[in-house]
């Protein structure tokens, strides 16, 4: 870099010129965060599509809201914010991705759940009815008597 010797000309070219190397780079950025903003919204819709496929009030829903918070938050230009926003919409794809099932009722009391290879699937535990304690309905449990004789 050139030191200031007293030539107004080249101090200007030189200001000019970093001038326009940080509007350039500026402008990448501006570019890239845009770009990643309407992948997400794309991808989010995507994942919207794929999981309430043959749900029309559910589609439309999903379709509604989704379109809301981005137009809501259009008018937002920092660069952390917008990357906030943006990771926030991947965390809400994955969830609708991996958590959300479609159940539809076959039979009175029979459901069946749409499953995709994307649903996180844990280790199912039978259902026990003597895990359940009985509901004692003449009075207090033992514990909650001891409480009560001593206030």
């Amino acid at each position: 870099m050139k030191v200031f010797d007293g030539d107004i000309r080249a101090l200007t070219a030189a200001r000019a010129k970093i001038n326009e190397e940080y509007k350039k780079n500026k402008h990448v950025t501006e570019e890239s965060s845009i770009r990643a903003v309407l992948q997400s919204f794309k991808k989010i819709h995507r994942t919207r599509m794929k999981v309430f496929d043959g749900d029309i009030r559910a589609l439309t829903a999903a379709r509604a809201k989704i379109n809301e918070e981005y137009k809501k938050n259009k008018h937002v230009t920092e660069e952390s914010s917008m990357r906030a926003m943006i990771k926030f919409s991947e965390d809400v794809e994955t969830e609708l991705r991996t958590q959300v099932i479609q159940a539809r009722e076959v039979r009175p009391g029979v459901f069946e759940a749409k499953i995709t290879e994307d649903t996180l699937k844990l280790e199912n535990i039978p259902y026990n009815d003597s895990a359940v304690p009985d509901d004692n309905t003449d009075g207090p449990r033992p514990c909650c008597k001891n409480q009560a004789k001593s206030k």
